[in-house]
């Protein structure tokens, strides 16, 4: 339960909607035992009257003795009803507190688990998978919310309900009580060990639906590349086969289950039979009366399922604390990337690598090393070199995506990790290397930074990107729904609306890691036109292969494993004969067999 501790803090926050639960649940119980206690008197009336009926025969006050009995039933079976709907009053009570205590505190841990996502740093997201992450938020929390739900509820309700029912039962005759109550400790502990391989089963279960929807929702979303192939009946067989697998463990989840519910009826039935044998021992020696036995079922009943549930609720706590558990390893991450409290600044422009070496957390490899450079407000920067040789390792340090491992990073001779992230980051426009669209309008997409939607804005960011004209050809305009990371889109034009969505922002720096890659030549010399206009006095970082992108920039850093081989304007480095000439002539001899 160590782990389960964490919701403490909760229990106590929504602590005037347990303690009433908890009342509510005594008081339900109350008048739950109350009615065997009417039904044993009931029982011993007509017992009783049956005699006294039988002893007036032929008198005038046989009539008298049948209407007297039978007003007294009513009574009891208006009593019994009364007491019936009370119950159901102060049960419903019940839910209502306990029950939307547990969705409240569900709402509170999801919203805790994704705003600790939201400060965790981006090694952490290339550590873990998105399923993963998602079952954190989704499958634990729900599990998590069972125990503090349904499991509480119930837990609370079994033991108020056995102390009343084992109280009132004792009170009556102690050795009836102990032999009635005999077979119930074998149903517990049946139920558990039944619950127990129910819940590996069903595990088993949920793994091969997951694995089978995996294959499924894969193989539709590859439906060309199969066709293309020819491999539909390879696909066909494979599917059938995790079909098959997903039957067989159903059918052995199903074949526990035909053996789990006779067993414990069998028991239940077992439990009323003894009652019923020593308790007919007990009214022959006078100690109880037949009303009792009658009590005595009832009470029986009402143990039954407070003892099925037992094993269901040990079941539920153990998955809810291996799920907080799980909960409790992410919590308790501290971010790599914290941001210090400072004063706001307003970023120039001026960008400085001093003898910066990086290795990436999670793999060890060195990313860059010993690399120093200055970017001045204004000025465009352009990043070249061969796949692997640092360039997209130099926007994440600049976005502060990392903190490096020796050196130092200066944004206006201010070392980058004492700015406030949150202020320098909203000045900062960054296109990405893999472009990345929500399932949103378009409209909405390039004007993601903004909490308005400023539509001539929008619109001038996407004429500035060279996509306006894309757009407008759609049937609804900006209006489109993009569908599942932008698949709506051609390559060219995803680019190109993540590259309005951070024009929009206005940035005084503008980040473009290789995200003209799927442009043709004519569209990306308008877009980097317009960049030109754009962040006229602003600083702007290209990071590309193709030379013809970057022959325009201020300063062009060539990158060869992690290091600055050569740098300077593009006519510079030309003269140099070096690294650079012998890529750019490499890429002119393409260009010209391609024509």
């Amino acid at each position: 339960m160590k782990d389960l501790a964490y919701l403490n803090k909760f229990f106590y926050k929504y602590r005037w909607r347990l303690v009433p639960g908890v009342l509510f649940v005594v008081i339900s119980n109350i008048f739950g035992v109350l009615p065997a206690q009417v039904i044993r008197v009931a029982f011993d009336l007509v017992t009783e009257n049956i005699g006294v009926y039988q002893l007036f025969s032929g008198f005038n006050r046989q009539e008298m003795i049948y209407d007297i009995f039978g007003s007294s039933l009513l009574l009891f079976g208006i009593l019994v009803l009364i007491l019936a709907l009370l119950r159901g009053l102060f049960l419903f009570f019940m839910r209502q507190t306990i029950i939307l205590m547990s969705r409240h505190i569900e709402y509170d841990l999801k919203n805790e688990i994704y705003a600790h996502y939201q400060v965790l740093s981006l090694a952490f997201y290339r550590r873990h998978n998105t399923g993963d992450l998602m079952n954190r938020v989704t499958e634990d929390v729900s599990r998590v919310r069972m125990y503090l739900g349904p499991g509480i509820m119930y837990t609370i309700n079994t033991v108020v309900l056995f102390v009343l029912v084992i109280y009132a039962m004792l009170t009556v005759n102690v050795r009836l009580a102990i032999f009635s109550v005999l077979p119930l400790p074998v149903l517990a502990v049946i139920i558990f060990y039944v619950n127990t391989v129910i819940e590996t089963r069903s595990e088993k279960i949920q793994q091969r639906l997951s694995a089978l929807s995996s294959f499924v929702q894969e193989n539709f979303s590859g439906i060309r590349v199969i066709r293309s192939y020819v491999r539909e009946s390879f696909v066909r067989d494979r599917f059938a086969a995790e079909s098959e697998d997903y039957k067989e463990q159903s059918m052995a989840l199903a074949k526990v289950q035909a053996v789990f519910f006779p067993s414990m009826l069998l028991l239940i039935g077992l439990s009323n039979v003894i009652t019923m044998y020593i308790g007919g021992v007990e009214v022959m020696k006078g100690n109880i009366t037949p009303g009792n036995i009658a009590e005595f079922i009832v009470y029986l009943n009402m143990l039954a399922f407070p003892v099925i549930s037992l094993g269901w609720v040990t079941s539920l706590i153990q998955r809810a604390a291996a799920s907080q558990k799980r909960i409790n390893e992410f919590l308790h991450q501290e971010p790599e990337i914290i941001s210090p409290i400072a004063p706001l600044h307003t970023v120039a422009g001026k960008i400085a690598f001093n003898n910066v070496t990086f290795n990436y957390p999670d793999t060890g490899i060195t990313a860059l090393k010993d690399v120093s450079f200055t970017v001045n407000p204004g000025e465009m920067l352009a990043v070249i070199g061969r796949t692997g040789s640092g360039k997209s390792t130099i926007a994440n340090l600049i976005m502060r995506m990392y903190d490096v491992t020796e050196g130092q990073i200066a944004i206006d001779d201010k070392a980058i990790d004492g700015l406030n992230l949150n202020n320098y980051r909203s000045q900062i426009g960054f296109v990405p290397q893999e472009v990345f669209l929500f399932s949103d309008k378009i409209s909405h997409n390039i004007a993601f930074s903004a909490d308005v939607l400023d539509m001539p804005a929008v619109e001038q960011a996407a004429k500035d990107a060279a996509v306006y004209g894309n757009i407008m050809e759609l049937e609804q305009g900006f209006d489109t729904l993009i569908g599942e990371r932008g698949v709506t889109l051609s390559g060219g034009q995803k680019q190109r609306v993540s590259i309005a969505r951070a024009i929009v922002k206005q940035p005084q720096v503008l980040i473009f890691d290789d995200c003209l890659s799927a442009v043709d030549t004519r569209t990306e010399e308008e877009i980097l036109s317009n960049l030109g206009r754009i962040m006229h006095g602003k600083t702007s970082i290209i990071i590309a292969h193709r030379i013809s992108t970057i022959k325009n920039a201020d300063n062009i850093l060539v990158l060869d494993d992690g290091r600055i081989i050569e740098q300077g304007t593009h006519a510079n480095l030309m003269e140099l004969k070096g690294a650079y000439f012998e890529l750019y002539e490499k890429q002119l001899l393409e260009e010209q067999e391609e024509a």
